[in-house]
């Protein structure tokens, strides 16, 4: 989901009576992402709860041309250590920001790992990346990838980002997102089709085909252009809880942990 993602932070009532500066939370807050609309509500034991949501979430518009960024991460599942100069040889590389979590995500797992591996015998080259906080989401942790890895056969390396530096790096802001670089000859990486695995979503009952991204596979691979007008992937953030350290300083710590928490 998205790389800012909606938070449920609980804040003690009394810390927003005693600390000045907590009075700055709030419009921080609805400042830092202006699609969020917050709501307070009353929690159990003397504890105020800020709910913050948003609306869907439209990937990033990134111009084809875009260089793929050099990355070094490891793979949970083997302990190999991937950088971008193992897929030199291919012509085309297709990089994945998914988790486990993510229930966009858990809607495609199944077809993303039918359509790699088919195309993966064609030439393609693929990974799929996590950039996800364990302090906020664990279960998106390297042993839970270990897991989603082998219950889903995958037949790509699946990285860990624990930095976030890599996500910062191709600019991915939510899950799932699809990267598809085509390579000509020594020339590096160059974005070819960033978007939609397809018109499915969950609860949609539109059938999962995966269809915008194999034809753009087909193109990347057999030299043609996109005969079709790329759609950006939508995806809705999901709430998180964390809890908080005093005052203001708590939302100087929320700021440092969610900008890059998918």
């Amino acid at each position: 989901m998205s790389l800012v993602a909606t938070s449920v932070v609980g804040v003690r009532a009394s810390q927003f009576r005693s600390s000045a500066s907590s009075s700055a939370l709030l419009p921080a807050l609805a400042h830092r992402t202006r699609a969020y609309r917050s709501l307070m509500t009353p929690a159990g034991s003397g504890r105020m709860r800020l709910q913050v949501r948003a609306a869907r979430l439209e990937s990033t518009g990134l111009s084809v041309g875009f260089r793929a960024p050099q990355f070094e991460l490891p793979e949970p599942m083997t302990g190999k250590i991937w950088t971008l100069d193992d897929f030199e040889g291919s012509p085309a590389l297709l990089v994945m920001f998914i988790c486990n979590h993510c229930p966009f995500v858990k809607h495609l797992k199944k077809d993303i790992a039918k359509l790699t591996s088919f195309y993966m015998e064609k030439g393609l080259a693929c990974i799929a990346i996590s950039s996800n906080s364990v302090v906020t989401h664990p279960q998106d942790g390297p042993e839970f990838m270990i897991v989603d890895a082998e219950k889903f056969k995958y037949s790509f390396p699946y990285l860990y980002d624990e930095s976030q530096e890599v996500a910062k790096a191709f600019q991915a802001v939510c899950t799932p997102e699809f990267y598809l670089f085509k390579k000509d000859g020594r020339r590096p990486f160059e974005l070819f089709y960033h978007g939609q695995f397809d018109d499915s979503r969950p609860g949609s009952n539109v059938p999962v085909t995966g269809k915008d991204l194999s034809r753009a596979i087909d193109c990347a691979l057999s030299g043609q252009e996109l005969p079709f007008v790329q759609k950006p992937r939508y995806v809705c953030w999901v709430q998180h809880q964390m809890e908080p350290v005093t005052g203001i300083n708590n939302y100087r710590a929320w700021q440092r942990t969610y900008p890059f928490s998918l």
